[in-house]
């Protein structure tokens, strides 16, 4: 009877247990309340205003180019296509992602200059970009921005800012501090070689017959769980135009563009690079040796065109981090900081009211 008694008196006991374990879990979600709070005040450079955060980089981008309410930060003026990816087969071997299995997927895409001001004028010396996204069957998405030079001038964020400022003109003068930029490249051997492979790389006469490139690395995993350093590059099938020169006209490289597309189907090759071990992936300054095993897996192929007024790709951002399984990012820090700026411009101009695109709808359906 005593040791019934005595469990009876216990039974109560586990009350403060249920009450510890409701404070734990309250202060558990304060905490990760009080993260959310740190990364948004992050983000918008609150808590580090001398430091380069999505929202200083977006900054300078509009201090250098000025204000264009509802444009993109960077390569701001562009049109958008449409067209499908034809996959040979050939990626399996290193990739398990459902847009490298034989047959063919939609994709979206869009041409554009680099450079955040809209109605800038054409120019052939001005670096192009063709950003795309697959769509794969089971929904996921595998977005890519390319452009066309086959090596980024520096290797970080921090680095990339700075070189960005220096290479800019002054908005008083018109003219580049040539002293600074040759500082700048003194300190940073990856940059010099970087320009001398780029002044070795002439530009295409046109969007059309001009090859595109990834510049980071990526690891690609294939069903076996193997995983491979990989970069791409995509090449054209069409070949330059003796007619499709530098003119007066404003527009005239998107109004080659537009004709072509209008004319016939446009066509790349999409060649993976494959990486071997030492290979570097966190430098995109540098190419990987020209002796890497290069495979051909498919085909794209543009088909339609339209003006950013009409086209909901307007409000696509291709971030590069939005990757299918079978696709993982590497250790380049570039790609966090594409990622997190393509995110601040992004929420910037989607709470602007939309300008008409240099690119007008008429333009484009002549």
């Amino acid at each position: 009877m005593a040791e019934n008694e005595s469990n009876l008196v216990s039974e109560p006991a586990p009350a403060p247990v249920r009450g510890t374990a409701l404070l734990v879990r309250l202060a558990a979600i304060g905490a990760l309340l009080v993260v959310i709070v740190v990364l948004f005040l992050y983000a918008g450079g609150w808590l580090t205003p001398h430091a380069l955060t999505p929202a200083a980089l977006v900054n300078t981008f509009e201090r250098l180019n000025g204000a264009h309410p509802g444009f993109r930060r960077n390569h701001a003026k562009g049109v958008c296509v449409t067209g499908y990816f034809e996959s040979n087969g050939q990626g399996q071997s290193i990739s398990k992602a459902q847009v490298f299995l034989p047959g063919r997927v939609p994709i979206l895409g869009r041409f554009a200059l680099a450079g955040g001001q809209p109605n800038a004028d054409d120019s052939p010396k001005t670096v192009r970009s063709l950003a795309i996204l697959f769509k794969q069957p089971d929904g996921e998405e595998w977005r890519t921005g390319m452009i066309n030079i086959p090596v980024f001038p520096v290797n970080t964020p921090q680095d990339f800012h700075e070189f960005l400022v220096l290479t800019s003109p002054d908005p008083h003068t018109g003219k580049v501090d040539s002293a600074a930029v040759g500082a700048f490249v003194a300190k940073h051997p990856e940059t010099a070689a970087a320009l001398k492979v780029l002044g070795s790389h002439p530009f295409t006469s046109g969007f059309a017959d001009s090859p595109y490139y990834g510049l980071n690395a990526f690891r690609f995993v294939n069903a076996n769980g193997e995983s491979t350093p990989v970069r791409w590059w995509i090449k054209p099938d069409q070949t330059s135009e003796a007619g499709n020169a530098a003119t007066t006209d404003k527009n005239y490289l998107f109004d080659a563009l537009i004709t072509q597309i209008h004319s016939q189907p446009l066509h790349w090759h999409l060649i993976l690079i494959v990486g071997q071990p030492g290979d570097p992936t966190a430098e995109a300054a540098s190419s990987w040796p020209e002796d890497r095993k290069q495979i051909d897996v498919g085909t794209i192929t543009i088909d339609t065109i339209e003006s950013e007024d009409t086209s909901p790709i307007r409000d696509i951002t291709f971030d590069p981090l939005v990757l299918p399984a079978g696709i993982s990012p590497s250790d380049d820090p570039l790609l966090n900081a594409r990622s997190a700026a393509y995110s601040q411009s992004f929420r910037r101009r989607e709470g602007e009211q939309k300008s008409p695109s240099a690119i007008s709808t008429e333009e484009v359906g002549k």
